[in-house]
């Protein structure tokens, strides 16, 4: 991944602007594992840094609105997640540069319990509104988040119809809004209760790290009040968190019973997200989770 001039100018620049030192960029190091964004780690004198790099219409946004995630994250005691710096333009690409974290293991038992803990933390921070008083996105995809005190109506109007929305103008009706009609008429039935939670919104294995002081953080947050079962439910879709993790979740933070039997419905919500980014590889796991509920 090849870094203009211009991007490193731009870097030092903010860099510069950010912090009272004099910085010069002494290495730079391309960063696997995402698949929106160019991403880097900047070497100085006085620190370590990462450098997200995107040249899309709405990077832009995309970039402001991970920086306000973060913030919101970090704003609540016992929450760890770098720190943003800045949101820049350069020669038709944005930027966001934040603190690097020098990550380790995500595995060790240390590390999953304190995640657990730290994720109850997190939802344990409570909102007379689910949503948010801005709208982000989760992954590319804008996410709306008109407030609402009503968790069915906000689930279905902010999170699943909005994505079937998108999904018909790629694949058509897809023979989904038809089942989907049908779940929304017995949501509300589906689950119990909770007050609005703050949730880290889009919580895979890929989101969070844990240093070599096995204090995990969070990233790429997709923020916003919710069902907290939802933040739950995501880290089950694709695995990368033990046994450690949930016993420490539920000694901090008891979830309700059957929540277990809950999480191929939460879940249906990230599946469309796939489904629009990734393609139609995701439709048969929509549609099998749909037939248990619909």
């Amino acid at each position: 991944m090849f870094l203009s001039q211009s991007l490193f100018q731009a870097f030092e620049t903010a860099l510069n602007a950010a912090a009272p030192n004099d910085f010069h960029i002494q290495g730079v190091m391309p960063v696997s594992g995402g698949d929106i964004s160019r991403a880097y780690h900047l070497k100085t004198e006085f620190g370590h840094y990462f450098a997200k790099v995107n040249d899309t219409a709405h990077a832009t946004q995309l970039f402001l609105a991970e920086s306000a995630g973060l913030t919101l994250l970090r704003k609540t005691v016992g929450i760890h997640a770098p720190q943003p710096l800045m949101v820049g333009q350069a020669h038709g690409e944005a930027f966001i540069l934040m603190e690097w974290i020098h990550a380790a293991s995500k595995h060790s038992e240390a590390g999953q319990e304190a995640l657990g803990h730290m994720l109850a933390t997190l939802h344990r921070q409570h909102h007379d509104t689910f949503g948010l008083d801005h709208d982000n996105f989760i992954g590319r995809l804008p996410q709306s988040n008109t407030p609402s005190t009503d968790w069915t109506e906000f689930f279905i109007g902010q999170r699943l119809q909005k994505q079937l929305d998108i999904a018909r103008q790629h694949f058509g009706e897809a023979g989904l809004q038809a089942p989907f009609d049908r779940l929304f008429s017995r949501l509300g039935e589906l689950y119990p209760q909770e007050p609005p939670a703050l949730l880290h919104g889009d919580l895979w294995s890929g989101n969070y790290l844990v240093d070599t002081a096995d204090r995990p953080a969070l990233i790429d947050p997709a923020i916003y009040y919710g069902h907290r079962e939802v933040d739950i439910a995501m880290t089950k879709l694709f695995g990368g968190f033990s046994t450690h993790f949930y016993a420490a979740y539920n000694e901090a933070y008891p979830l309700q019973a059957g929540w277990e039997q809950r999480m191929d419905l939460w879940n249906l919500y990230p599946l469309l997200v796939h489904l629009n980014l990734f393609g139609e590889s995701y439709l048969g796991a929509i549609q099998r989770s749909l037939k248990q509920y619909a």
